[in-house]
């Protein structure tokens, strides 16, 4: 069986935490067996959703630190390191520690913030943490030899599309009319990594060209080929084999997803945002389990049957295999190594607002009370992925239906109706380790 380790930046969130099951889960790689490396900073989530994942994952042996800031197993296959990805010396820190037993073979980067509202209020925040995360992140898997990266993207870099009701393909235009400052710093990172990319192709290109050069100018009619290399001779051939091992070409894949909801179905992981959710089902959620007065569905005049937007709604278990199956797509020999790989992740299927709050209601077996309010300011009346490419070209395509998000979502709820910080949390609350680039 062939064993990788794989790096996942904020493994701690929403999305990342789901997406270590996905990776655990050997039914999803039976040639393959992953362990992973946890860097979290916890500034928007909590360890306890790592013993949780070992819970579900049956990996025996998984304790977080008295201090909250490390944990692990006795085989490593899970393991968590409290390092602000902004942080070079203390990320550097992560890569030094398992260089000797083979380092990273990938990189999962889901570490950033992700407030749509609060990008307009602090966007220096958001452009420092965000590309200055990936910065750092590319910097040290260059420095240590790890070229496989799955990028954590969003629909949003689509901005407002031309045809509100076309479903998005990723050959659409991107970047022209984003609203917000996390969606700008989604499209950053992506032309970032497209750049990181294409650079690759240009050192291999001059290195053969300066090969090319060198061995035109040697009388090979002169060379005695039965004659041993001298010290000189070997030691420039093993650096021209280091030098073209160190430019192959990076595998990237950039995955823009739209509205990943839900939970894990055995109720034990789900979404615990801080605060107030910033997005419409954590908040349907709370209001269900009465936490929350009533759900405020902003537009009533869409162009659509009940006058409320359409999204493309996600199961985040089905988002957490999406990983996988790019990982998998980028592995040597595949279709999506040495290349840039973008898809979209979605079902392809538009929901309402009112047609989510009805089927939370269903799940819940109760009513969940609503105000209609005005539009605001950049929601569209239709956003959907066309997530056609991602079937043909990886074999992925969303098995979960409406139902499911909503069930599984409800199961988590109400089993953990304060989230990670409920009665059942192995581990106390810490403080977020953060590094800023301003110094403050």
């Amino acid at each position: 069986m062939i064993q990788q380790r794989i790096l996942v930046t904020g493994g701690c969130g929403y999305i990342g935490s789901h997406t270590l099951v996905s990776l655990l889960d050997p039914s999803n790689s039976p040639s393959i067996q992953y362990s992973v490396v946890v860097v979290d900073n916890l500034s928007n989530s909590s360890p306890e959703s790592l013993v949780r994942v070992a819970d579900i994952c049956n990996i025996q042996g998984f304790v977080i630190g008295d201090d909250g800031r490390s944990g692990s197993d006795p085989s490593n296959r899970l393991v968590f390191r409290a390092v602000d990805c902004c942080d070079y010396l203390q990320l550097r820190d992560v890569f030094l520690e398992f260089q000797s037993e083979g380092g990273f073979d990938s990189a999962v980067h889901f570490a950033g913030l992700k407030a749509v509202g609060e990008s307009k209020l602090i966007p220096l925040t958001y452009y420092q943490d965000n590309i200055g995360a990936t910065l750092t992140l590319l910097k040290l898997m260059e420095e240590f030899g790890c070229r496989r990266i799955v990028f954590s993207s969003s629909a949003t870099v689509y901005g407002v599309a031309k045809d509100e009701k076309a479903k998005l393909k990723e050959t659409d235009e991107v970047g022209v009319t984003i609203t917000n400052c996390y969606g700008r710093t989604k499209f950053m990172i992506e032309q970032i990594l497209t750049d990181f990319h294409g650079s690759h192709k240009l050192l291999r290109e001059q290195e053969a060209q300066q090969g090319r050069q060198q061995n035109s100018s040697r009388d090979l009619s002169k060379v005695d080929e039965t004659k041993p290399l001298d010290s000189s001779e070997q030691q420039q051939q093993q650096q021209q084999q280091q030098q073209q091992q160190q430019h192959n070409d990076w595998s990237i894949a950039i995955l823009r997803y739209f509205n990943p909801v839900g939970a894990h179905p055995s109720g034990k992981m789900g979404e615990d945002p801080h605060g107030v959710p910033n997005n419409l089902m954590p908040f349907v959620a709370q209001v269900a389990v009465g936490r929350r007065p009533y759900v405020n569905v902003f537009g009533t005049d869409y162009d659509t049957k009940d006058g409320t937007g359409i999204r493309d709604y996600l199961h985040v278990m089905d988002l957490g295999d999406g990983h996988v199956a790019a990982l998998k797509y980028m592995d040597e020999g595949k279709s999506g190594y040495e290349k840039l790989n973008i898809f979209n992740l979605g079902t392809g299927t538009g929901y309402s607002v009112l047609d989510m709050v009805e089927a939370m209601g269903n799940a819940c077996g109760k009513e969940i009370p609503y105000k209609m309010a005005p539009r605001r300011p950049g929601d569209v009346t239709i956003y959907m992925a066309d997530p056609t490419k991602a079937k043909e070209e990886m074999g992925w395509e969303a098995k979960r239906n409406l139902n499911d998000m909503c069930n599984d979502l409800w199961k988590w709820q109400t089993g953990n109706p304060n989230g990670y910080g409920g009665e059942d949390s192995t581990v106390k609350k810490v403080k977020p380790v953060r590094h800023s680039l301003f110094g403050s």
